[in-house]
Formats: C-alpha cells, structure tokens, sequence
C-alpha cells in the first residue's frame, strides 16, 4: 500500500454509462473519509449524440488530497474508459505512467471505429506508456448478478458499480456511503439495491484479485479547519445564499426563469423550498421570466432571474428596464462557452462585457463574480444585499465549472455571518414622500403597493428628478444618467476593500476572476514558495471595483490578467486606470491547469 497526498481520477463513458454518478459516488465517499475534494463534471454538449462517439462522452474528474485542494486537477493518474471514444477523448490527459482502466467488452469493431480510430486504437495511442488493465467489466458484471432477477439489460446497466469497485479497491474507499446511498436511492426496488450494492462488491472482489494492479493508495484524511461541512456545488450553493438573503431581509423569494444549460439547477433546487417561503416561476421564455421578475420586485420580494449567456442576451432590454425603475433584482449568469449556442455544456467567462455594457444607452449596474463552489453561497447573499440596499439590478456571474463543481462547504454559522441586509422602506410623512428622492448615496426608497400615500408612477420613460414623471427635457435626462452612474458606483462604499494573497507590492501582480480562482490561488503559491515576488488578486466585485484596487495594481512592476476569454478584464481594467496589463488566456471551454498557468507567469517573470 503506497500512500498519496492527492490523486485525480477521471470516470469517462457514454452519456448512459452512469459516469456522473460513478463520480460522484466516488468524491462523496472521499469527503466523508476526510479528504478535500474538487470536482469536474464534464457533460457531452448534444442532448442524444450518437452512442459510441465522442461528441458523446461524458465524464467526471475528482481531485482527492490530504491537504488543499483547490481544483480538479491538471492530469487524471487513473482514467476509467468505458469504450473506445472514452479512450480516444481522455487518453491525452492521462499522466504518463498513470493507469488506465478498460471495459473491453465495449471495444467491438464498430466502436473501434465510431470513435474514430483507424484500425487498432492501443497501437494508435502509444498506451505502452501506461499501466494499462483490461477487464470485460459488461460480462462480469451480467454474470455476478446471474442469481438477481433482472433481464440482462437491466444487469448491463450496473456496470458503472462494478467499474466503482474496482477504484474503490485501488484507492481503500469504504464501501459504506455507496451501499447507503442505493438503499436510499433504490429502495422502492429492492432488487435494483440488490443488483448494484452486488456489482460493486463484485468490483472490488475482482480488482483485489488482479496481479495487473501492483499497488493500493491510501490517501489520508485532510488537515482542515474544525467544523461541520458538507459536500455542495456551486448551483446548490447559489439558491442556498439567496434563501438566506430572503430570510435575513424579512422578503419572500421569487424566481422568474426559463431553463438554460447550465443555469436550470438553481430552479431546480429553491423549487424545492417552498417551506421558506420561495416562490419559483418556470416561464415560456427568457423575457417572460426577467419580466415576472420584475413585477415581483415592484410588489415587494427579493425577485431573483437565472439563465446563461444566450438567455442575458434576451433579457436585455428588460434588465435596462430593472435598471430605470430602480428595483433591486438579481440577474444570474452561470456563463458557457460561446458565441450563440456555442459550447453549452463547457465552461468559459466570455461575458464580462455583455454583462457591463450589453444594453442600451446608459444603463450601469452592480456586478460581482463567485470564485468557487462554496462561495457562491456567499456571493448570491452579497449579490442580493447589494440589490436591495442599493436599489438596482445585479448581476452575479458564475460559471459552468464552478456552477457543476463541488467541493466540501464549512456550514456556516448564520446567526454571526451573512445576517444584516438594510432594506430602504419609506417612513415618515407620505404627504412629503417623492419616489425618486435620494439619500447620500443616490439610493431611492422602495415603496410597494399597498402602503397608502405612497402611490407613485413607474414606467420605462426618462423620470423627472425626485418625482418620477415623464420628463423629455434634455438636462434631466443627463443629470439621472449621471445620478444613475453615481448611485452605482457608491456601492464602493458598501463592499470589502480588495486584498492580495502574497505582499502588497512586487515583481508580478496576477489578476483573476470568477472561477479561475483555484488554479491561479495555486499556481502563484508556488511560485511564492519558489522565492518569487508574485502575489495574486482574485477580484469578486468588479463594477464597482473596491476602492483600494487602483492603488495596488500600481504596486507592482507587471499585471497580467488571467481569464477564460480573450481579455475582457484585462481590456476593462486598462481603459479605467491606463494600465499596460499582459493577459493569459485560453477558450477551450476548458478550466486552467495550475501547470500552465506557472509556465505563463514564469515567462511573465522573466
């Protein structure tokens, strides 16, 4: 038995293999044993691609460490490939002498060739570079549940347990979590728990008997901070910080939303919390869905809509509507790879810009980014107290990596953070109340129907200053979009100033946001650890910007700007302080690997 302080394993196969299952039963399993975990669930972007192909993979990578963990890891040392296309579509990641596990029952010539190869795939991939197992995991499968009264279909379909096993003997998972888990999720059909608590058992026998695999792992527990911590993902996390929102403000919770890759979950999961008082909306479509939104926030809730970037493209005009009313909303944007349709099931940040600008005329609003799983809890609070204190739309911008990624949570304690949102009420004499007088930070007072003497007009026309009439006079239109502006960038006074990981000044100051945080968090580390002085600032409110931001990037000899695009940050920050910021960037609607981004701050370095 060798011992590992981490280790990445990636489950791949058809889109019915059951490889996010496979996955996540195994980073479940690892978390309740004490490990940190980052996972990377990787979803094929075709609905029904053709069985066999790639274009039809799905896989599931999880990172396990017994120390920090921050992303799932740059190559998989164990790839689980169902079928030829499995192979073909994860082969490249795969460590050099890292292990690869194969279903050979599936490799028949005609997947041979629907996964593209030319005649024999192990010649054409070079796997002598690999400890490679082959195992007919389908027959053996079929034939440990000989005794169970299923058809063989039915039996075929376990066959992602088996494969579990089998890394669960490698790794010395307990069997426990999983055995629970079926009995709960199959426990309407005991056969089915019978059929697959078999199969992994099956697995695992058979794995302890292979003279191919030469060593077992241990990974040991991770030394983390004392608490109570449960595995969550970063849509979960999301819906969860908005219901504490909602609890903390006094406000029921509306969501007005049309389903979208891959922002639908946050639907799914507040559908679930009525007892909190949410309400959610499935509409006919995008605008329909920011539009009841709206209506929501004018009768009083925390009006919440989620969608990604071809749905913010729909529900622009009436975002810039949200904006002229005043009304505090929170616009969700778990952004996928573009332009259009683009990449819908993969991960990428390309709409930053979209989400600054992407409206008519002068239309500013708040938006901040979450930076990992666990922080989207915290961010879709902040994200609503911003709205709701500053009277304004705002726009959370997570991603699909982090959106379908998981990790363990530390589970808060409610009663001491994230409980204090000012909600702006009108008080005092209705006689003397205009609905768009101001405090000192431009912030109107939220007047819903129902309070007598606080009727006012609303509309998408320009208002009068103060009273909210219908002013086509050309000096007030200018004075509300500069009104406008100001009440917006006020909301500096209302955010944390931004701090740095490493020292305040240095050789090279690496910018990033949203969900790249892991991956750069690690690679400056390293770098750090190496004797460079490089530090790391991870922006989460990027309009506006913390006060504080300008005066360290200018404490640096170099800024490069590390994103999932082709510089819309970088672009963003040298227009607003006349920098010269270098970018790194990629769009391969895939995340950073904490290997290349070393390479590119080491050249950044000199």
């Amino acid at each position: 038995m060798q011992e590992l302080d981490s280790v990445v394993i990636r489950f791949s196969g058809d889109s019915g293999d059951g490889m996010q299952l496979t996955g996540t039963q195994f980073s479940n399993t690892s978390a309740l044993m004490g490990n940190d975990i980052a996972t990377f669930p990787d979803f094929p972007a075709e609905i029904r691609a053709p069985a066999g192909t790639v274009a039809g993979v799905s896989g599931f990578q999880v990172h396990i460490g017994a120390s920090e963990i921050n992303t799932p890891g740059d190559e998989p040392a164990v790839l689980v490939a169902m079928n030829p296309a499995a192979l073909k579509a994860n082969v490249h990641t795969v460590k050099k002498g890292g292990t690869i596990i194969l279903n050979m029952d599936a490799f028949t010539d005609s997947n041979i060739v629907k996964a593209g190869y030319v005649s024999d795939p192990f010649t054409e991939e070079k796997l002598e570079d690999y400890l490679v197992i082959k195992a007919n995991i389908t027959k053996q499968t079929t034939e440990a549940l000989k005794d169970v009264d299923l058809d063989n279909k039915s039996k075929a379909r376990c066959k992602n347990f088996y494969a579990l096993g089998m890394t669960y003997f490698m790794f010395n998972r307990e069997l426990g979590p999983t055995e629970t888990w079926i009995k709960e999720k199959f426990g309407k059909k005991p056969v089915l728990v019978d059929a697959n608590t078999i199969a992994l058992k099956a697995g695992r026998n058979f794995a302890e008997t292979l003279e191919a695999i030469p060593n077992t792992f241990v990974v040991p527990k991770a030394k983390i901070e004392k608490g109570t911590y449960r595995t969550i993902n970063g849509n979960t996390g999301t819906a969860w910080g908005f219901i504490q929102a909602a609890e903390v403000a006094g406000l029921d919770l509306f969501l007005g939303s049309y389903p979208i890759t891959p922002a639908t979950d946050i639907l799914h999961e507040l559908s679930k919390h009525k007892n909190f008082g949410v309400k959610t909306f499935q509409a006919e479509d995008e605008i329909a869905g920011i539009c009841t939104a709206i209506g929501a926030s004018f009768a009083g809730s925390l009006a919440l809509t989620t969608s990604s970037g071809p749905g913010i493209a729909l529900k622009a005009e009436a975002m810039g509507l949200a904006m002229i009313y005043e009304l505090p909303i929170v616009i969700v944007n778990v952004q996928r790879g573009g332009p259009s349709t683009g990449l819908p099931t993969k991960t990428e940040q390309s709409d930053l810009l979209q989400c600054m600008y992407g409206r008519n005329g002068e239309s500013p609003m708040i938006v901040v980014a979450a930076s990992r799983p666990s922080d989207c809890f915290e961010m879709a609070f902040e994200a609503s107290r911003l709205a709701l204190e500053h009277m304004s739309p705002v726009v959370l911008l997570t991603d699909g990596y982090i959106a379908n990624g998981a990790e363990p949570w530390k589970i808060p304690d409610l009663s001491k953070v994230l409980n204090q949102i000012n909600v702006k009420k009108p008080t005092g004499d209705s006689e003397q109340w205009l609905p768009y007088h101001r405090d000192e930070n431009q912030v109107r007072t939220w007047a819903i129907p129902g309070m007598a003497g606080f009727e006012h007009r609303l509309g998408g026309l320009e208002k009068a200053v103060e009273t909210g009439n219908v002013s086509y006079d050309p000096n007030n239109h200018e004075t509300m979009c500069h009104i406008r502006e100001e009440k917006v960038a006020n909301a500096a006074k209302n955010i944390p100033a931004q701090t740095l990981e490493g020292e305040d000044s240095g050789d090279l100051l690496v910018v990033s946001w949203g969900g790249t945080y892991g991956a750069t968090h690690m690679a400056v580390k390293q770098l750090q650890e190496e004797g460079h002085k490089i530090s790391l600032m991870h922006l989460k409110y990027i309009n506006p910007m913390p006060s504080n931001t300008e005066q360290l990037l200018r404490s640096f000899k170099k800024v490069v700007v590390a994103e999932l695009n082709l510089g819309q940050l970088r672009q963003i920050l040298n227009g607003k302080f006349n920098l010269n910021a270098s970018g790194y960037n990629k769009l391969q609607g895939l995340p950073f690997k904490i290997s290349e981004l070393v390479e590119a701050f080491k050249n950044e370095l000199g």
